[in-house]
Order: C-alpha cells, then sequence, then structure tokens
C-alpha cells in the first residue's frame, strides 16, 4: 500500500463512505417525497461509486500491472456514471416542471 500516502488514503475512504451515504439520503427523499425521480438519482450514483472502488482496490494493491483493467473498468464507469447522473437530473428537472395546460379561449357573444 505505498502507492498512496495516509492523507490520501483516508480522502479515498472518506469519498467512498460519502458517496454511500448520498446515495442513500436521496433513495431516503425519493421516499418521504414519493418522487420517484430521486430514487433514479440514486441509482444513477451507483457507477462512479463503482469507479471509486475500482481505484481504490487498484491502489490497494500497489497498482499492479495484473489488475489495470480496474483502470479500464473506473474509467468506463466514471463515463457512464456521468450519462446517468445527466440523465437522472433532467429527469428531475422534467418532473419540477408544471404540465403543460391549455387555457380556454373566451367565448365571444354575439350582440
Amino acid at each position: 500500500m505505498q502507492a498512496l500516502s495516509i492523507p490520501t488514503w483516508i480522502i479515498h475512504i472518506s469519498s467512498v463512505i460519502e458517496w454511500i451515504v448520498a446515495i442513500w439520503l436521496i433513495w431516503t427523499y425519493g421516499e418521504l417525497t414519493g418522487n420517484r425521480n430521486w430514487w433514479g438519482l440514486s441509482l444513477a450514483m451507483l457507477p462512479a461509486l463503482v469507479s471509486a472502488m475500482c481505484a481504490c482496490t487498484w491502489h490497494y494493491f500497489d497498482n499492479a500491472e495484473s489488475l489495470e483493467w480496474l483502470v479500464t473498468l473506473q474509467a468506463t464507469m466514471t463515463l457512464v456514471g456521468n450519462f446517468t447522473l445527466w440523465a437522472a437530473a433532467y429527469l428531475i428537472w422534467r418532473s419540477t416542471k408544471p404540465p403543460d395546460t391549455v387555457e380556454p379561449k373566451p367565448i365571444k357573444s354575439e350582440q
């Protein structure tokens, strides 16, 4: 584990823990509000969590060449995570817009 310093490990591990807590809090918020789009956001956060865990795993094993595939997986999960987070944010934004309503036209009276 010489690949990273102790302070860097603390940051890596605390970031993963923070991400897990954020996923749980957002899921809970979705339950409380009844808005399933927030559940979608919490699920959309999972690829980024996998990406972070890939990085931690690779560093834990001293950046072993045999585990270089983790770097590719991390990059892929980051890309996928960026798109899933974008899509979830769009769905939340769309759910806040009022439904399109058509205002009735006044009836002309003939006089």
